[in-house]
């Protein structure tokens, strides 16, 4: 029998207690960067201790507590008919949980193939809802969570303070942080000004654009764990000359010299872009907006020459991955940005890369900072945690990392790739990517 999920039932949850007056939410500039994708994140757990109540009437009432505080959450995203951009009513329509049974136990789930497991199975998407849940039972009385949030709600910090203060508020923890739902970010300059190069990054598009996206290959879904010895060797090994690189730079290099292995011989350059967050460069210090809630969001990219690549040491790639991020890290970059949107607005923008008009690239997300081991909603850690999206049509490859729940410095990493750089990444005799099995898990 193969894997199937049974549906048992589906509840609207609204935000209990005082709430502000129904009210629309405008999008900021750079939410308008982020266009209308579905990010999801699934969560692994042990079966509930005895002494726990059940789980899914335990975490409605919880969620009916966290949407009070991420009331955006609870409303809905329209499409405003004069300035054809999106924009939240807040009026507590709610989020929707859903309970499911799956007639396997959790050990026999194939954690390699997302394809076979998330879409239509651990992830089902309505588009009404901005916000919504599945809580997935397995017959070994092991569950899964997956919650799947439409973009423009937010990025994945933002997503990260959803999680982490549902949590908090389930396990009766005191509150780390209080979302701030202003949307004020920085305003746009006047008159704007923005640097003439922004001009062939981005690109301004419509939802239209967003579904058609040309795609030369079918993409796979795949999991992927990565073993501390790994990253540390990576690392080590792009390290030279006295110039330390992150373990993310030295992993996008990695990377990058497997993608010239895999891409079609016709073309000459290659790209790799970064998701970087503007929230420590736009705030007054460091920490001024570590719970604004909403999308600050933008991408480096490094363009390299097949050739070259193929030729240069990991050191050298990673130093060309250094020198490619660093372009963004700063004030200005995002204030440019911002003022880059401003003149073309109204409507969405995207990088032209993600769009598919920039030739083969892969995009890496680093998410070391984005919570795993501590999203407990009461009955207990997760023995793993990470993301994916179900969308189908994508322009770019994308390479999301996040920290194992063993919390030993290993990684999970998930993939959106063509089929011939998964086959390149499986066959590398480094055998960096190791298929994500029930063996890295403790069950």
């Amino acid at each position: 029998m193969g894997f199937e999920v049974k549906f048992i039932r589906k509840t609207i949850v609204k935000a209990i207690g005082p709430l502000p007056d129904s009210h629309i939410l405008t999008l900021s500039n750079l939410d308008l960067l982020s266009g209308r994708f579905p990010v999801t994140y699934f969560y692994f757990y042990n079966k509930p201790q005895d002494h726990i109540p059940t789980p899914f009437h335990a975490l409605k009432d919880s969620l009916a507590k966290c949407l009070s505080l991420f009331y955006p959450f609870a409303g809905k995203i329209v499409q405003n008919s004069q300035t054809n951009e999106p924009e939240i009513i807040c009026d507590n329509s709610g989020a929707l949980l859903v309970e499911a049974k799956a007639n396997i136990p959790l050990k026999e789930l194939d954690f390699y193939n997302l394809d076979k497991s998330l879409q239509g199975k651990l992830v089902t998407i309505h588009q009404d809802f901005p916000l919504q849940i599945q809580v997935t039972n397995y017959t070994c009385g092991n569950l899964s969570m997956t919650f799947t949030f439409d973009h423009a709600l937010g990025d994945a910090s933002a997503f990260g303070r959803f999680l982490l203060t549902w949590s908090e508020i389930a396990t009766s923890k005191s509150l780390s942080g209080s979302p701030d739902h202003s949307r004020d970010l920085i305003q746009a300059r006047s008159p704007p000004t923005y640097d003439p190069s922004l001009d062939e990054t981005f690109i301004s598009c419509t939802l239209q654009d967003i579904a058609n996206i040309p795609t030369g290959n079918k993409v796979l879904k795949r999991l992927y764990y990565v073993d501390v010895k790994s990253i540390d060797s990576l690392q080590t090994l792009a390290s030279l000359d006295s110039e330390e690189r992150t373990k993310i730079e030295a992993f996008s290099a990695y990377v990058w010299k497997i993608m010239v292995r895999a891409i079609n011989k016709n073309h000459e350059k290659c790209k790799m872009g970064w998701l970087v967050d503007g929230r420590t460069r736009l705030g007054k210090d460091r920490n001024s907006m570590s719970n604004y809630i909403g999308n600050v969001i933008s991408v480096a990219f490094g363009d390299g020459d097949v050739h070259g690549l193929k030729q240069a040491s990991l050191a050298e790639t990673a130093t060309l991955v250094h020198d490619s991020i660093s372009k963004v890290t700063n004030q200005a970059h995002f204030l440019d940005l911002i003022d880059w949107i401003e003149c073309h607005r109204p409507g969405l923008m995207l990088s032209k890369i993600v769009l598919g008009l920039g030739g083969p690239a892969i995009v890496v997300s680093s998410g070391r900072r984005f919570p795993v081991s501590e999203i407990d909603f009461g009955f207990g850690n997760p023995i793993l945690g990470t993301v994916c999206s179900t969308i189908e049509k994508i322009g770019v490859g994308y390479i999301n990392q996040r920290p194992s729940a063993k919390g030993d410095g290993s990684w999970i990493v998930s993939v959106i790739l063509w089929p011939e750089m998964i086959a390149a990444l499986e066959s590398d005799p480094n055998q960096v990517f190791q298929p994500m099995n029930a063996k890295f898990l403790q069950l």
